[in-house]
């Protein structure tokens, strides 16, 4: 029988893969086809869907990304890899609900291509930005979550430079693993630094329009030539990257009882 720590270490590491196809499809359309990137997330799911047994891909990535979320959000909520409470571990977890909130976004978005005939219409982050912005203090709170997404672009960075995300996977990965992650790290926070300074000007000006999730954020770089392209290739990396993550991740465990607040990191 699997229990339930098996079952959620499978469902991360399926929200790994999805990731790697995510971000190696971001990076490959944004190097071969500008018209398809221009379109944003929703011309990289058009792409999907067009493959061959595009659909069932699809809603691989709606449940891999969804996975994905919920996993950083138990890495918020529950701090299950061990941040801590003081400033620097707040500062990570902080970044983590940021991800959590974005990767849910990006399998809503999905999941709008896997149930739609015509294919996906509209922007899933933008329809949320639009609901939270009806809120009261809406405004406020879209500019909050900008905020987050800044200190998960900080962190992101700090990872690509010092390479601590290393300390998390198996020392069996292959050596490139590194560069690869350094690399797809330092882009990530370019990408995450943009979605971040749309989410506060959407708070600021009241207008959901200005939000942008991960396709549209690499997008908006297209006039920058040295930086689109360094970003790109850079998300390219992420994308293999996360592939080596996908199975040579350190996943955090369940105690017995399968409770979430029991967690404990399997680092050995």
């Amino acid at each position: 029988m699997v229990d339930k720590s098996e079952k959620f270490r499978w469902l991360v590491r399926l929200g790994y893969l999805s990731r790697a196809v995510l971000y190696t499809l971001v990076g490959l359309i944004a190097l071969t086809s500008i018209g398809s990137i221009q379109q944003g997330t929703n011309g990289v799911f058009q792409t999907v869907e067009e493959l061959p047994g595009g659909m069932v891909i699809l809603w691989l990535l709606v449940i891999g990304l969804a996975g994905y979320g919920l996993f950083r959000l138990a890495s918020t909520v529950f701090d299950i890899e061990h941040q801590g409470s003081d400033g620097k571990g707040i500062a990570h977890r902080i970044g983590h609900a940021g991800s959590a909130i974005g990767h849910f976004a990006l399998a809503y978005s999905a999941y709008k291509f896997a149930t739609s005939e015509s294919g996906g219409s509209g922007d899933g982050a933008q329809e949320a930005a639009s609901g939270l912005l009806s809120m009261p203090l809406g405004g406020i709170l879209l500019g909050a979550l900008g905020l987050a997404f800044f200190a998960a672009a900080f962190s992101q960075a700090r990872k690509g430079i010092s390479g601590s995300f290393m300390h998390r996977i198996s020392a069996r990965a292959p050596s490139a693993t590194r560069w690869l992650g350094g690399a797809g790290y330092l882009a990530r926070a370019v990408v995450f630094t943009v979605i971040g300074w749309s989410l506060v000007r959407s708070g600021w000006f009241s207008s959901s329009g200005e939000v942008k999730t991960l396709g549209n954020a690499v997008a908006s770089l297209a006039d920058d030539g040295l930086w689109f392209t360094l970003t790109a290739i850079g998300l390219l990396m992420f994308g293999l990257f996360s592939v080596v993550l996908a199975r040579y991740r350190i996943v955090p465990d369940m105690d017995a009882s399968g409770s979430i607040p029991a967690f404990r990191a399997k680092l050995g």
